[in-house]
């Protein structure tokens, strides 16, 4: 991967002030305000204690859940989990950009670090839309004001164009952090020269994640196979024309499948030896795990799993893969019943001698649930983000930090 942005072993921090967009946004217990998953906070450490120990004044802005939402909380707790997981102070502000922000600001010392109240408390992080206008907000002229050097660690954002992601850039020397330069070099590894066999695992709920990334990797040669499991394989069976049942199209409608209904049967169309559908699957009846073959569908019950000759199919192919790809669980994992496949499936990928890379948030929690995260070789923070680069989409945040890296060397020439 040629370089294309700045990242922290570019500058010299030694008294400098940085500004560091992270994001630790994660589920909080909404009475306490207390995050019930402190693996954001511990992957930002790295960013944060290395910039400490090069005796930069560390300012931390993130941001938790959305106004409305039961997690839209202070990041009070937030700093305190941070303290105990960083081994040093992290001191806290109930302010984002005012002058109570300010003052706690110029008052740092080297090597402190100060984590700002939750951004999206103030409207101007997400309400301002153009760049022009995100420059002139409080945020951005106040912030910019006392600090030297801005790090955009906030991977899990960079699909966002909101003002504290992409503004800074524009306004004071810019470098990605560790989780955004890992995040970047894991996934560019995989889509500019993965090594072969290349499979790609996907799954879950949401169908049009899954069929965006299986399309791109498909079109530009990435992927020499794809699995699909979740509803994106109950999708792929009913574009081969087989009857999936009531129960089953319900489902895919309610979660706007059929709007990529033509697309994928010419996908198969075109790459129906590279597309591995599944053979069976297992429905409940009765209470009962049932399994049932593709052939014997229509099926008056919603499908919960894969079945085990395809769990057998899919384990052959990912163990031998040299380069595998996994997002989505291959079913209902919450229920013991039907955990099966997504079990089985994430055991071969970690037993085979692939470089593995997994992410989004049902994918994590499986493979949390299951014991199995320690066996993916990059397990990614992204999500939506991750998806949306390895369906070739361009993130707004990294965009930013590459425009910024353009304009330091033209202003060398």
């Amino acid at each position: 991967m040629s370089k294309s942005f700045f990242t922290l072993d570019d500058f010299s921090f030694d008294g400098k002030t940085t500004l560091v967009r992270i994001d630790i946004n994660a589920p909080v217990d909404p009475e306490t305000g207390v995050p019930k998953d402190v693996t954001k906070i511990e992957r930002h450490g790295k960013t944060l204690l290395e910039l400490s120990e090069k005796g930069a004044k560390v300012v931390v802005l993130s941001h938790q859940g959305r106004k409305g939402e039961r997690d839209f909380v202070s990041l009070k707790e937030h700093a305190r989990l941070a303290n105990e997981i960083l081994g040093i102070e992290v001191k806290y502000v109930d302010d984002v950009c005012g002058e109570k922000a300010v003052s706690a600001i110029k008052s740092l010392r080297d090597g402190e670090v100060l984590l700002l109240e939750n951004v999206r408390f103030i409207d101007e992080e997400t309400s301002v839309k153009t760049i022009e206008e995100q420059l002139k907000t409080d945020l951005v002229r106040n912030l910019s004001s006392v600090s030297d050097i801005y790090v955009n660690d906030a991977f899990p954002a960079a699909h966002r164009t909101h003002t504290s992601l992409i503004a800074f850039t524009e306004v004071l020397p810019s470098a990605a952090g560790r989780v955004m330069e890992a995040e970047i070099k894991a996934l560019s590894s995989i889509m500019d020269d993965p090594e072969r066999p290349c499979v790609y695992l996907l799954g879950g709920a949401k169908v049009d994640d899954s069929f965006k990334v299986a399309e791109h990797a498909l079109e530009l040669g990435i992927a020499d196979k794809v699995l699909p499991v979740g509803l994106l394989a109950i999708l792929m069976v009913h574009a081969k024309g087989v009857d999936i049942g009531d129960v089953n199209r319900q489902l895919i409608d309610s979660k706007g499948g059929f709007g990529y209904l033509d697309k994928m049967r010419k996908l198969i169309d075109r790459f129906n030896d590279k597309i591995e559908v599944p053979a069976d699957f297992a429905i409940e009846e009765n209470n009962e795990r049932v399994e049932v073959t593709v052939d014997s569908f229509p099926v008056n019950a919603p499908v919960k799993d894969i079945g085990e000759e395809t769990i057998s199919k899919f384990k052959e192919v990912l163990l031998d893969a040299r380069t595998i790809v996994v997002n989505g669980p291959a079913g209902v994992y919450e229920d013991e019943r039907f955990s099966k496949g997504t079990v089985e499936l994430f055991k071969a990928v970690g037993d085979s001698r692939a470089f593995s890379l997994a992410g989004g948030g049902h994918t994590l929690e499986a493979l949390k649930k299951f014991g199995l995260d320690s066996k993916i070789s990059y397990v990614s923070t992204g999500g939506k983000a991750m998806l949306a680069l390895l369906a070739g989409e361009s993130l707004p945040a990294i965009e930013a930090l590459k425009k910024a890296y353009l304009r330091s060397l033209q202003s060398r020439v």
